[in-house]
């Protein structure tokens, strides 16, 4: 039942937490550093007064080991920022990132020894090749609106090896930070509460280095316009309703992905995680009427069948239909 539940609230949080952050991307583009501050800020609080008891409550997994989990998450966040500045093209950035998946199961055979069957690799394979055509032709539409600027000469391919090297270092320490976490909970137990309060309390003083940019950007927001909240009438600048409603959706969603993790395996994990950015990007596609091509409707049958595929819902079915015959053959 819980595994049911931590889906539905990542699909649920994630997919309506891209709406509000796209209607705030598209009004100020450089917002990213208040609302992941809000969003860290927010999940910190909730932590410290309902699951560190106000700070009474000793952490049942060692500090250590949390602060080797948010370096992790702050080398892999820096360094897939940092690959934009090295040549690297939005679409290749967001195929470099759809990637997840094989990483994942690449990692978990070499440190976990784990073994997958055939259906678990073509699986994993078909929901990549989907997630790689979508992700693609949705850049590609972007980037064709936008002007390129000319690169040439071997000093513009050294950078954009160094960006692809970026890129790939980012990919791995990503899956291998979702085997530690699988790891950690094997032999401390599962504790999904404090690891979500721990891996957003730890980071908050970084971002004191981009106060000066949370800052600029709160005065913008206070100078949008004013927006009446329904049901409770409370009217408020609408960028800071979207930022309210960004950080709770993002909160439902985040809660949902680290239930999961103490529920699931890595490889399962990444595959719901990945199927989630993969409907975001259908469902903010859909919702702001972006176009839909015939590649589109083909990434998403890539998907949706690798999805039918490493469930193994036909051998789920063919269980449930002989369970009938064997009745019938006792009575």
């Amino acid at each position: 039942m819980r595994p049911a539940l931590a889906v539905g609230l990542v699909f649920a949080g994630c997919c309506s937490n891209v709406i509000f952050l796209e209607l705030l991307a598209r009004k100020h583009p450089g917002c990213g550093n208040i609302v992941t501050f809000a969003q860290f800020l927010f999940i910190a609080v909730e932590g410290f007064l309902f699951e560190a008891d106000l700070g009474r409550k000793p952490p049942a997994i060692p500090i250590r080991y949390y602060a080797i989990m948010v370096t992790m998450f702050f080398t892999v966040s820096v360094v897939n920022n940092y690959a934009l500045n090295l040549n690297i093209a939005m679409p290749l950035h967001m195929i470099f990132r759809s990637g997840s998946l094989i990483a994942n199961m690449i990692l978990g055979i070499i440190i976990l020894k784990k073994r997958y069957s055939i259906f678990k690799y073509t699986s994993i394979a078909l929901v990549s090749v989907g997630i790689f055509i979508c992700t693609f032709m949705s850049a590609k539409q972007v980037t064709s609106q936008s002007s390129l600027s000319e690169n040439d000469g071997f000093q513009a391919f050294v950078w954009w090896l160094l960006g692809i090297g970026a890129l790939t270092f980012a990919l791995l320490m990503s899956a291998r930070m979702g085997i530690f976490q699988e790891t950690l909970y094997k032999r401390f137990g599962k504790h999904s509460k404090e690891a979500l309060f721990y891996n957003h309390a730890l980071p908050l003083p970084g971002f004191v280095f981009l106060a000066s940019d949370i800052y600029d950007h709160a005065v913008l927001f206070n100078k949008s316009e004013l927006y009446e909240v329904p049901v409770i009438g409370v009217t408020l600048p609408i960028m800071w309703f979207y930022l309210l409603m960004n950080v709770i959706t993002q909160y439902v969603c985040i809660r949902g992905v680290f239930i999961l993790t103490t529920e699931c395996a890595s490889l399962t994990v990444t595959l719901v995680v990945t199927l989630r950015k993969f409907v975001s990007l259908i469902f903010s596609i859909l919702y702001f009427r972006n176009p839909f091509t015939l590649w589109h409707w083909l990434g998403t049958l890539f998907v949706f069948i690798g999805t039918l595929m490493y469930t193994e819902v036909w051998n789920h079915l063919g269980t449930t239909r002989s369970e009938p015959q064997k009745d019938n053959k006792q009575n």
